[in-house]
């Protein structure tokens, strides 16, 4: 049975389905997936109010935990019935991580079960989900952040008589983008919003630059027990494509040192707030199947091959040394996963053999359609931000022209959580699109 609760101005309840491991052996292993259905209060028994799927970012991120209508939610509840949905192997769906892995067996076995958690399983997941929700012939309408937005154009090719309209925020993904061309698109972004950064903050060049020259000279440990090298340490700069990143790092790196017993070191407060950015202990699969995500047979037939660690190599600003050496500013990187992560990582080292046979992994299906694409009768309104550092511009504006009835909304007055951060303003700018107003 179901469990509802009421938040101040609205009315949650829970829901749990079971769906086969493989939706290809429909008779095989089942898994369970977890939604939050949330509806305003006084509409609880409005039987005609149409339905809203939330497709997370990610991958590996479970959906909201809302407390009320705040944030996007508030005006989505003004029109919809709400569905969070926790894509499979998050949140409440059956977990995947270190501990739940070590029951599938060996290396090989863990990569082929990580293999079933990517967009084309969550669409399924979404099918069977909507048809025991909503009935046969019933559509819905979905609102796709980041990674979930990836995740609509797979609902599109491949189950669009499902939906009625899809929004998409900051998630027009490459149809025919590899990893390699992902990557090599977001470094220059990422060197762009650290040039950005050492405008606004100058002070933080120096500051970067003593905690590196620190990091390279001392074996230095997180509150966890885990090294922080200087590639770890780099990593921080995905703080950098959010509204107030800029603002965070630099408030992170104003606790770096304390005056220890033999002199300056860095504070535990420091090692405290990088631990809780670089530990992927929470999202395991962010970093399992983030390449993953853009492999497709047709386009990488040789696999993904840490491509985020071998494109670096043509983008000297991000080596660490080398700027130390020339006096220039030390470029931190942003969302990309490396091999070394499976090294120093506590939640990750047991994974490490399954992501490497991930990486080599080729025969990956395609996961859009670009024919049926390119016949789209889904009404599609995509908020497209203009200087998003974790999804490229120029993919997102190209899948717009490629696909039919795709509207963008291009801006630069939001980054990449503008969804979350603008007080509804973005939701209520697409749904305004959808009704004619805008």
């Amino acid at each position: 049975m179901s469990a509802t609760l009421r938040h101040p101005g609205t009315v949650l309840t829970d829901h749990v389905f079971s769906v086969p491991l493989d939706h290809g052996r429909p008779d095989g292993e089942r898994i369970e997936v977890y939604a939050r259905e949330v509806v305003a209060a006084g509409k609880e028994h409005q039987d005609d109010l149409p339905w809203l799927l939330f497709l997370q970012g990610g991958p590996g991120h479970g959906a909201p935990r809302p407390v009320g209508p705040d944030s996007w939610l508030g005006t989505a509840l003004r029109h919809y019935r709400v569905l969070l949905l926790d894509q499979r192997g998050t949140g409440r769906s059956t977990p995947v991580n270190r501990q739940s892995l070590a029951l599938r067996g060996g290396a090989p076995e863990q990569a082929a079960y990580l293999a079933r958690f990517r967009a084309d399983a969550i669409v399924q997941d979404a099918e069977a989900v909507r048809r025991s929700l909503l009935g046969e012939g019933h559509r819905w309408s979905t609102l796709g952040q980041s990674f979930g937005g990836f995740c609509t154009l797979t609902y599109l090719s491949h189950a669009p008589e499902g939906l009625e309209a899809c929004f998409v925020t900051g998630g027009l993904p490459g149809l025919r983008a590899g990893a390699e061309d992902v990557y090599r698109a977001a470094y220059p972004r990422v060197a762009a919003k650290n040039t950005a950064h050492y405008v606004r903050y100058p002070q933080d060049v120096e500051a970067v630059h003593r905690i590196v020259e620190h990091l390279s000279g001392h074996e230095v440990r997180l509150p966890d027990g885990s090294p922080l090298t200087v590639e770890r340490f780099q990593t921080v700069g995905m703080l950098l494509g959010q509204t107030s990143g800029s603002d965070a790092l630099h408030y992170l790196l104003e606790d770096a040192w304390i005056r220890g017993a033999s002199g300056p070191e860095l504070s535990d407060t420091f090692l405290e707030a990088v631990r809780a950015q670089v530990s992927l202990a929470g999202s395991p699969l962010f970093a399992a199947l983030h390449e993953p995500i853009y492999a497709q047979r047709s386009v990488s037939p040789l696999g993904t091959r840490w491509a985020a660690h071998r494109v670096r190599d043509e983008f000297p600003a991000f080596d660490a040394a080398r700027a130390l050496a020339a006096g220039e500013p030390v470029a931190l990187t942003g969302e990309m996963i490396y091999p070394w992560m499976f090294d120093t990582d506590p939640a990750l080292i047991p994974l490490r053999e399954a992501a490497h046979l991930l990486a080599e992994r080729g025969d990956w299906p395609d996961l859009y359609d670009a024919e049926r694409l390119s016949a789209n009768e889904v009404p599609v309104y995509a908020a497209v931000y203009h200087d998003d550092m974790y999804v490229d511009t120029a993919h997102s504006l190209a899948t717009a022209r490629a696909v039919a009835r795709v509207r963008t909304w291009v801006t630069d007055e939001w980054e990449h959580d503008g969804l979350r951060v603008s007080q509804g303003k973005v939701l209520d700018r697409l749904t305004g699109m959808a009704r004619g107003e805008v």
